[in-house]
Order: C-alpha cells, then sequence, then structure tokens
C-alpha cells in the first residue's frame, strides 16, 4: 500500500474531486507518486486507457519504471505502449495507424501509454480514446508546437486531465497556465515552506562566492578551472552538479586544461551530458542509459566523489540520488534555476531500499543524511552577477514566500 505524505493525500483527493486542474507541487515534493496513486485507482475500474506526458525520452523511461513497479506491487494487470523515438523493451512506436491497432487488439484490458511532448500529437492523430491524461512538467505543453496536442486532450470529454509542475507558465496568450479553459484551474499549490517542515525536502543555502572579477572577453577556460576547483575546494563537497554556459565550456574544460586530471587527484570522478557530445564517464564515451545507471549509484555510494557537468539535460524532472551541490556557471530563466535547485535538495538515502541494497549500513542512516542543499554562485564577470541575482530572488520566492516559480511570456 502506498503510503503518501500529507500534501500529497491533498493532491490526490483534489483529482478524486476535479476532472481537470493544475497541481503545483515543489520539485522533490513526489508528483509522480500522486500521479501513481491517481493511476492504481483508476486501473482498479478496469479497462482504463491512461496516458503519461514528459518533457524528455529519459523522463519517459524513469516514469514508466516508477509506475510499473508501483502498479506490480499492486497486483494489477497493464499493458504497455511508449509513443516517442527511443527504445525501449516495451512495444515503441510513433505511427498513429499502430497506436490505434494496439488499443483495439488490447480493447478489453487496462492501458498506460508513455509518450513524450514531441510526440502527443501521434496519439491525438491516432483517434483513440483516453480516460485519463497526465502532463508531467506541465510547463513545457505550452510551447508553440506542443500546445495544439494539449488543447486537443484538455478539451476532450469524460476524460480526466491534470497537469503536474513546480514551475507554471502564463502568456498573455492562450498559451499559457493562466487559461482555466485549457488548463483549468490551480487545484492544489503547495508552498516549498511546508515540505521543508515536514521533511520531505531541504532547504538550499545559497553561497555568492565573489573572485577576482574580469571583463567577459577575458574569460578561458584556464580562469573557469581555477575558479570551479577553487570552489569545489572551498564548499568540500563530494557530489556536484556544474551547470556550464555552454556546451563548448565544458569540453573546452576538459580537452584544453588539466581539470580532469585534477580532479581526478582529488580522488573526484567526472562525467558529462550534453545533446551534441552524448554522455562521456571519466574521459569514456558511454550510452545514455548507463550514465544515468552509473550516475544514481555513485549518488547512492557514501564514498563516491564525482563532478558531473550539463548544460540543460539534467536540469529538469529526471531525478539524481544524493547530489550534494549545485554550480551556476550560467543564468537561467526562473523554471530553469528552480527546477536545477530542485536536483541537490531531495533527501539522500531516507528510503530504507537503500539499507536493504548494501550502499549503507544501518544504523548509520543518520551520519548520511543532508542538512540543505548547497547553490553555489561563483562570481568573477557580469554573467555571474546576473546569475546570483536571479538565483537569490528565486530561491526568495519559493522557499521563503512560499509561492511558485511563475514565468511569464509574452507572444
Amino acid at each position: 500500500m502506498i503510503q503518501l505524505r500529507k500534501h500529497q493525500s491533498r493532491v490526490v483527493s483534489s483529482m478524486k474531486q476535479y476532472d481537470k486542474g493544475q497541481l503545483i507541487v515543489p520539485t522533490g515534493g513526489g508528483k509522480t507518486m500522486c500521479m501513481i496513486t491517481d493511476a492504481i485507482s483508476q486501473f482498479k475500474q478496469e479497462n482504463k486507457t491512461i496516458v503519461v506526458v514528459a518533457p524528455r525520452i529519459l523522463l519517459t523511461q524513469q516514469l514508466s519504471e516508477d509506475f510499473l513497479e508501483m502498479i506490480g506491487l499492486n497486483n494489477l494487470s497493464v499493458n504497455v505502449m511508449h509513443v516517442h523515438s527511443g527504445h525501449t523493451s516495451y512495444y515503441t512506436t510513433t505511427k498513429s495507424s499502430r497506436i490505434f491497432n494496439w488499443v483495439v487488439d488490447n480493447w478489453q484490458k487496462n492501458k498506460i501509454i508513455f509518450t513524450t511532448y514531441h510526440s502527443l500529437h501521434r496519439i491525438q492523430e491516432s483517434g483513440i480514446p483516453v480516460d485519463t491524461i497526465y502532463f508531467d512538467e506541465a510547463h513545457n505543453s505550452t510551447q508553440n508546437h506542443f500546445f495544439p496536442a494539449t488543447e486537443y486532450f484538455a478539451g476532450g470529454i469524460n476524460r480526466r486531465c491534470y497537469f503536474f509542475t513546480a514551475t507554471p507558465k502564463h502568456s498573455n496568450t492562450i498559451q499559457g497556465m493562466n487559461n482555466e479553459y485549457v488548463y483549468g484551474k490551480v487545484l492544489e499549490q503547495v508552498p516549498a515552506p511546508e515540505l521543508i517542515m515536514s521533511g520531505t525536502i531541504l532547504p538550499p543555502k545559497v553561497i555568492v562566492k565573489q573572485l577576482q572579477m574580469v571583463k567577459g572577453s577575458d574569460t578561458t577556460y584556464e580562469l573557469d578551472r581555477d575558479n570551479l576547483l577553487e570552489t569545489i575546494s572551498e564548499q568540500k563537497v563530494g557530489k556536484v552538479l556544474i551547470c556550464a554556459r555552454r556546451t563548448s565550456q565544458i569540453t573546452g574544460l576538459l580537452s584544453e586544461t588539466d581539470f580532469g586530471t585534477v580532479l581526478r587527484y582529488r580522488g573526484y570522478s567526472w562525467m558529462y551530458i550534453t545533446s551534441k557530445t552524448g554522455a562521456v564517464i571519466d574521459g569514456k564515451k558511454v550510452s545514455r542509459e548507463k550514465f544515468f545507471r552509473i550516475l544514481n549509484a555513485w549518488g547512492k555510494d557514501n564514498q563516491k566523489k564525482f563532478v558531473v557537468l550539463h548544460h540543460s539535460i539534467l536540469s529538469e524532472g529526471i531525478n539524481v540520488a544524493g547530489l550534494e551541490a549545485v554550480l551556476f556557471m550560467r543564468n537561467m530563466n526562473y523554471i530553469g534555476i528552480s527546477q536545477t535547485i530542485g536536483r541537490v535538495i531531495r533527501l539522500r538515502h531516507d528510503d530504507k531500499r537503500d539499507i536493504n541494497d548494501g550502499l549503507i549500513q544501518p544504523g548509520a542512516l543518520e551520519q548520511y543524511k543532508k542538512s540543505f542543499g548547497l547553490v553555489v554562485v561563483p562570481v568573477y564577470d557580469k554573467v555571474g552577477i546576473s546569475t546570483s541575482k536571479s538565483v537569490n530572488a528565486v530561491v526568495d520566492t519559493i522557499f521563503n514566500k512560499g509561492e511558485p516559480a511563475i514565468s511569464g511570456v509574452k507572444r
């Protein structure tokens, strides 16, 4: 049986009362478990079709694993399909005719379909009936090429439709989550301070590290290396996420300086992942699946020290165990900053499975729990100045005032 926290119970109760709406829950608040709980109650009624939408293929695969583990524990039989261009062990297609045929072949069974915003229109084109649809990281649905399919599914008769996000995106056009006709009302808005008080997430601790200022044109990979190494050493953290300004900064640090060599000398492994280069661990290219498998294993290993660099792939949705600190080398919008901070405010080793897996010894649990998520902004040029202002503004809004970081767009 799923044990929900108080805020999760409120979310699930709201979904029972209303067929459409927005659920605003801070990163780390367990949005996925709310969806799973609702899906299980639907599948117990039998012959239901549920769609789960996510922004990235990697996240659809992660959600698939999470859903199916809990569905299996509840002894429910569900047929699974993925609709995106990635590889899975389940039936996967992006052809609308095959989607239709699969649903027809399984019409008397419970069905769950995992898809991306990029491929959601394929399900629309198939014309299949959908009983419930969950939009994860729903702020993505407001993008021009995703909104038509979103509007279609949100307008369905006898269809339950829920939009989950920590960071709503509003607009002065119809393509904003402030459009209640499409997105419905906010059914539940969970303040981050409540989650901190209940021990669900950790408070962020922001450190603006003032370094010697230089002009933007004078910034070099060697300077980036020196400032990053000094920051990591000073903060005494073992598991670090670095948000690079661009892919070239990552590759430049590791190919044109001794950044990786110095990290290894200090006992750190290093890894990076970008859409251009793929995934690399300690200089060796690996599959994305292996990258995330090792990243999570290292995150749960209390003795392992590592640095992971990225530009944007790790900012949203993907669960990464054990990260202690994030270093912002670039500015982002409020959504990007909020989602990135969310990577380091998750609890470490608060799950008994970590003990059962032998990753830590029973009785040593408290020793390895973090008291805060460290957010560091090295400031040595104009980018650092603007980034520090944005990070502090987001933290004040979400974690002090208890409001969501709403991103506004004009089209």
